[in-house]
């Protein structure tokens, strides 16, 4: 008889799992073809908040809006006849200079001299990547029914931040699982950072860093530029970050909205005298060890591959700094100057023949 019980109930054990099994399988599937056809944040990490401005905190004369963003405030509902442009990016996006010099402010001023009323929401937050960029069309660009995406792509450190904040991102393989994470958790909170408080007075000349610091950073961002390395560890990192932007693209064709993706030089790409103290740091008597442009062409290249639209500031940019100061000493970011190049490069870009709102 005992027999019999543990063989009844070994056997209803076994169909219980093999539901169970099937059930997991058919959510998953499910959930998958849903995502698909819906994006939803709950599939997508959260992390970016860590640097995330606090919501109406004051930034130099400005004030930050109610969801931490360096912009004026916006409604979820786009106003009638708008076209609604986001902009999303890094530190470059939030900028250092003072909101109404941020070269995103600056497009939606040239854009509304064309005619159409156009809403440039900038989305920019320090620190983010790739993968961030991602997560927050998904979290919450998509929401905002916009018209048009557009991605800042800094060659900087867009290609590392992936592998150097991995830690921070949890990326959930099962959707499953992410569906009864974000049921307990919701989703991240945030109290965000004051980062430029009113105390502080912007100073287009003030260097940020000292001149051995600076380079020293430069020159340990600068291993991207080496040619034919002995690893091709950098080449991985690429392939990273662009199957992001093809995760971006991907969600932006199931929407029906144009992408554009504006790719950022860093200083040592357009400053021949930095350059030139890089290349002593890596090998005084090598003077083709680095080519400044290699990351700029591997990834354009990916990026025709994918008919994804681009516009690569480098050109411009070294072509400008030869008369003009575009970056903030010891930076990395773009000062007065080089906000007003990039708004006025984008603007010719999104109204050229081929992308006009």
């Amino acid at each position: 008889m005992q027999k019999l019980k543990l063989k009844a109930f070994s056997k209803i054990l076994g169909q219980t799992a093999l539901i169970a099994l099937i059930t997991f399988v058919m959510s998953e599937i499910t959930l998958r073809i849903y995502n698909k056809i819906n994006p939803s944040f709950v599939f997508y990490d959260s992390s970016y908040n860590r640097f995330r401005g606090k919501p109406n905190a004051p930034d130099y004369d400005f004030k930050l809006n109610s969801q931490g963003f360096k912009d004026v405030e916006f409604t979820v509902e786009k106003p009638a006849g708008t076209y609604r442009i986001l902009g999303i990016g890094d530190s470059f996006a939030y900028g250092v200079v003072p909101y109404q010099y941020n070269y995103l402010t600056l497009l939606e001023e040239n854009l509304n001299q064309s005619g159409q009323k156009t809403e440039v929401i900038n989305m920019g937050i320090p620190g983010m990547g790739p993968r961030d960029y991602l997560s927050i069309l998904v979290n919450e660009g998509l929401k905002l029914n916009p018209d048009k995406v557009m991605v800042f792509f800094y060659i900087g450190n867009d290609f590392l931040d992936n592998s150097l904040t991995a830690n921070l991102r949890t990326e959930e393989k099962s959707y499953v699982i992410a569906l009864i994470k974000s049921l307990i958790k919701i989703q991240s909170n945030y109290k965000g950072k004051v980062l430029n408080p009113t105390s502080v007075k912007y100073n287009d000349n003030q260097p940020t860093f000292n001149n051995q610091k600076y380079l020293q950073d430069t020159v340990n961002k600068s291993n991207m530029f080496v040619r034919n390395p002995a690893d091709s560890i950098f080449k991985s990192f690429v392939e990273d970050a662009v199957q992001d932007l093809l995760k971006i693209k991907q969600i932006c064709d199931s929407q029906k909205l144009p992408l554009t993706v504006v790719i950022i030089p860093d200083e040592v790409q357009v400053n021949s005298q930095l350059q030139q103290q890089v290349k002593q740091v890596f090998d005084p008597k090598n003077e083709n060890l680095l080519d400044f442009e290699l990351p700029n062409r591997m990834l354009t290249e990916q990026l025709q591959q994918a008919n994804i639209d681009y516009l690569d500031l480098l050109p411009y940019f070294k072509a400008s700094s030869q008369q003009t100061r575009l970056y903030k000493p010891n930076d990395t970011h773009w000062n007065i100057a080089g906000n007003r190049l990039a708004a006025e490069l984008i603007t010719q870009h999104l109204t050229s023949k081929n992308n006009q709102p």
